[in-house]
């Protein structure tokens, strides 16, 4: 920064000056060692008529300076009714300030003894009005020369050419002037043209900035945007260069970052009220809490004008480096918490002028007669005066002013001077044209003051910028606050960064919301409403087993085979694995009633083994009974194999000690009915063939069909076993932890083998139920038999439809069932005559016939 301080800046430059002062100065002329006379301009108005025009500012010098500035132009619509003057152009304080910086860094330039020794810079500078034409006027004004001498011969003396134009303001006005200078090789530097377009050097070639290009700006905006979240949003912009382009460049950037517009609307100063209007409406009405203005600071103050004619609801609003630290907007306090990218703040004093007679006159209702006689009594002391042109302490665009000519006088120093051993000299009789001073702006590099000045191959500047906000103050003004700062040259995710707290809309602490459809919790997805940009979508569950654990997520996925996603379907947890175990109800109660069976079987065995003796044991065969009370304990206790997490071990264990003990005790059943056959056919007279079916026929009968059962089990797994597995078929959200059969042929087979037991033991039983006898072992066999047919052809269908768990438990009841039939049937009526009916416990009684 500058050495010279505020306090400096008052005494020595004249913003303190008194009314005397100025008087004093109305028709003063300067003078310079070696740099001729210099006149003020006597009059500052536009006029687009009539011969040349005289500069605003003006001072002769070796190499002259051009300049170009809308210290005029019309801040309000006009309409021309042809019945009233129309209202006259008004003095704008902030590009008069711009002018006198440039006139200022002239000056120490011509006082400084390292840069261009010897040679002074004179300079002339030139009011557009903010008019294209005007600006392409002055362009060749510029252009032509300044010699007062008509060359008449074939080589026309370029002496008098301005060096390079500092200007102008507006893309639009430089784009002009661009195209007129370009051709005479003339560098144009603007401090505050920011069209992305001026960055062609094909249609370009001479241009130059020191503000950086609103391609920088457009992409940070765009990730400003992101950073807080905001996805739909509002744009306005001027419908100028800076403007189009600008928001283009901001819309495909925001694009990238998936950033939705509600709307875009243009507008521009001069523009008829009823479009304002529209372009207010449209904001007013809109759903956008954000709205992003890539627009001038003329015409933003005519749009907020119209906004704060009715209230509207509150607006976030994002602004560019043209209008969001302009002083003159801090009126608009319902833009209070609006943020935006301004150029790095500075300090630079300014110089004051005879000329700034009309500002005075303008900013104190005064007038100033001939002879400095006062025409009316309200001027006051400048100190008194708030303004653009004496706000010193947002000096950000100034500085741009002051860079872009000490750049120029860079061009011409490395253009004239000759470094010898440690001295420069510079001769200012050294003939420069402006083609030379266009190479060497091309190489500049340089610091001033800390300011680093250097062009790149487009001729923009390093991209730095500050984050502005505006934010109340403890007496409840609204100022300027930077909050972060923005580095083009920092690595990508490293150029953004805030460093305070920012205060928003209405005075919130709190970021605001600006979406279109609110954010997409985790469980859900995305799905765009038809017809809609994409921040507009509907939020659909996730479909059964699949989750997103992401807000916003465009897609769920499944979850791996062996997880399932909670209620919430945000997560993936383990599959719960089920099995039939005894922790269970079910499987207590079945694991009760096995070992309630087995007992059971076991006291028979002892009832029966106390009274083996007796006529009803001896009568039923008691090596069969013994045996068939062994296999049914077996099999209730076979039961147990089918509880509990499956092993390899134990799914072959359950199927194939099943299959064998319940052919064991069929097969003792078999042999029971064969006895009870063979027994009423020896009591026939000359029938003796319970020779051929004794105790070891019996036996070796039992054992026989047992073996067969035993052969197909080995087989089975031998060639394909039975092994756990976890089924995630049957259950999605969770796994069922069973026994593959391995071969279903060798599982069937072994069913088979059993149910044709059955049946044959069944048929049997049948052909001996009328056997003439008082106890009629047949019958009891024959239900027995019923029962087990019907319990394992019921349990076929059941076993098939059954899901998981329930599977092994129904195997288990059609074991249990079958097994408590064979008891229930077989020996419970004889348990019964041995313990309650003992009379009955006789020979002489079952030999009784019925």
């Amino acid at each position: 920064m500058l050495a010279l301080s505020f306090l400096e800046l008052n005494s020595t430059l004249a913003l303190n000056l008194s009314w005397t002062g100025l008087k004093q100065r109305a028709g003063l002329t300067e003078a310079k060692s070696g740099a001729g006379v210099s006149a003020e301009a006597s009059s500052v108005k536009c006029k687009l008529q009539g011969a040349a025009r005289l500069p605003a500012f003006s001072m002769d010098g070796d190499y002259v300076i051009g300049g170009v500035f809308s210290i005029h132009n019309y801040m309000h619509t006009v309409k021309h009714n042809y019945t009233t003057m129309p209202e006259p152009l008004r003095i704008d304080s902030r590009e008069l300030r711009f002018s006198r910086a440039m006139v200022f860094a002239i000056q120490e330039i011509n006082n400084s003894s390292k840069l261009l020794p010897g040679i002074t810079l004179g300079y002339q500078i030139h009011d557009s009005c903010g008019s294209v034409p005007m600006a392409v006027r002055v362009a060749f004004q510029l252009s032509n020369g300044l010699e007062p001498v008509f060359y008449t011969g074939n080589n026309c003396s370029q002496s008098g050419m301005v060096m390079g134009i500092v200007g102008e303001s507006g893309s639009t006005p430089s784009i002009s002037m661009s195209r007129v200078i370009g051709s005479f090789n003339i560098p144009q530097v603007s401090h505050f043209a920011t069209c992305a377009c001026l960055s062609n050097k094909e249609q370009y070639p001479s241009f130059f900035r020191t503000i950086p290009s609103d391609q920088f700006q457009a992409d940070a905006l765009a990730k400003l945007v992101k950073h807080f979240g905001w996805t739909w949003i509002g744009a306005v912009r001027s419908d100028s260069d800076y403007g189009n382009n600008g928001m283009a460049s901001f819309l495909d950037a925001a694009q990238k970052e998936g950033i939705c517009v509600e709307y875009s609307e243009s507008f521009y100063r001069t523009h008829p009220r009823s479009k304002i209007q529209r372009v207010a409406d449209v904001i007013r009405r809109s759903t956008a809490m954000v709205v992003v203005a890539f627009a001038a600071s003329g015409d933003m103050k005519i749009l907020l004008e119209e906004l704060s004619r009715e209230p509207s609801p509150p607006r976030q609003w994002i602004g560019t480096e043209s209008w969001v630290t302009n002083p003159d907007m801090l009126r608009f306090t319902f833009c209070a918490g609006a943020i935006g990218f301004s150029i790095q703040q500075s300090v630079i004093p300014v110089a004051a002028s005879p000329v700034l007679t009309e500002f005075w006159e303008d900013a104190f209702n005064c007038r100033l007669g001939k002879n400095g006689i006062i025409m009316q009594y309200h001027c006051q002391d400048i100190q008194t005066l708030k303004s653009p042109y004496t706000d010193t302490s947002q000096l950000r665009i100034t500085n741009m002013v002051y860079k872009a000519v000490y750049a120029i006088a860079h061009a011409i120093h490395n253009s004239a001077c000759q470094k010898t051993n440690s001295t420069t000299q510079c001769d200012k009789h050294t003939r420069v044209e402006s083609k030379q001073v266009l190479t060497q702006l091309k190489k500049v590099n340089f610091s001033q003051n800390g300011y680093d000045v250097s062009f790149d191959a487009n001729g923009d500047p390093v991209a730095t910028y500050e984050l502005v906000n505006w934010q109340k103050s403890k007496i409840g003004s609204i100022e300027f606050v930077t909050v972060g700062h923005y580095d083009a040259s920092l690595p990508v995710g490293q150029e953004f960064r805030i460093n305070r707290n920012l205060t928003w809309v209405e005075g919130s602490t709190q970021v605001p919301v600006s979406v279109c459809t609110d954010s997409c919790p985790p469980g859900t997805r995305k799905v765009l409403q038809k017809g809609k940009p994409i921040c507009c979508y509907d939020c659909i569950p996730c479909p059964e087993g699949e989750i997103s654990n992401a807000t916003d997520s465009p897609d769920c996925f499944p979850c791996p085979k062996e997880f399932w996603p909670n209620a919430e379907r945000n997560k993936c947890f383990p599959k719960p694995v089920e099995f039939l175990s005894f922790d269970e109800v079910l499987g207590i109660i079945l694991a009760a009633f096995s070992v309630g069976g087995a007992c059971l079987a076991m006291i028979t065995a002892a009832v029966f083994f106390r009274h083996r003796m007796s006529p009803i044991v001896r009568a039923n065969n008691s090596e069969l009974s013994f045996l068939l009370l062994f296999s049914l304990t077996l099999c209730f206790l076979c039961s147990l194999t089918f509880m509990g997490a499956p092993s390899e071990w134990s799914c072959m264990l359950r199927h194939t000690a099943f299959g064998i003990t319940f052919v064991l005790c069929i097969s003792c059943v078999l042999g029971k009915t064969i006895v009870v056959l063979m027994a009423f056919k020896a009591t026939l007279p000359g029938n003796n063939v319970m020779k051929w079916f004794g105790p070891p026929q019996q036996r070796m009968t039992v054992v026989s069909f047992t073996f067969i059962q035993v052969l197909i089990c080995t087989i089975w797994l031998l060639l394909s076993p039975p092994f756990p597995m976890e089924n995630l078929t049957v259950y999605k959200e969770k796994i069922i932890l069973e026994c593959a059969l391995g071969s279903a042929i060798g599982f069937w087979a072994v069913l088979g083998y059993i149910g044709l037991l059955a049946v044959f033991c069944f048929v049997l039983a049948v052909l001996a139920r009328k056997l003439p006898d008082n106890f009629n072992e047949a019958k009891f066999i024959t239900f027995s038999m019923l029962i087990f047919c019907a319990v394992w052809i019921t349990f076929i269908p059941a076993y098939v439809s059954s899901p998981g768990k329930f599977t092994v438990a129904v195997e288990i009841f059609a074991i249990l069932a079958s097994s408590f039939g064979l008891i229930l049937c077989i020996f419970a009526p004889k348990c019964f005559i041995i313990l309650f009916q003992p009379e009955k416990n006789t020979k002489k009684h079952l030999m009784n016939k019925n």
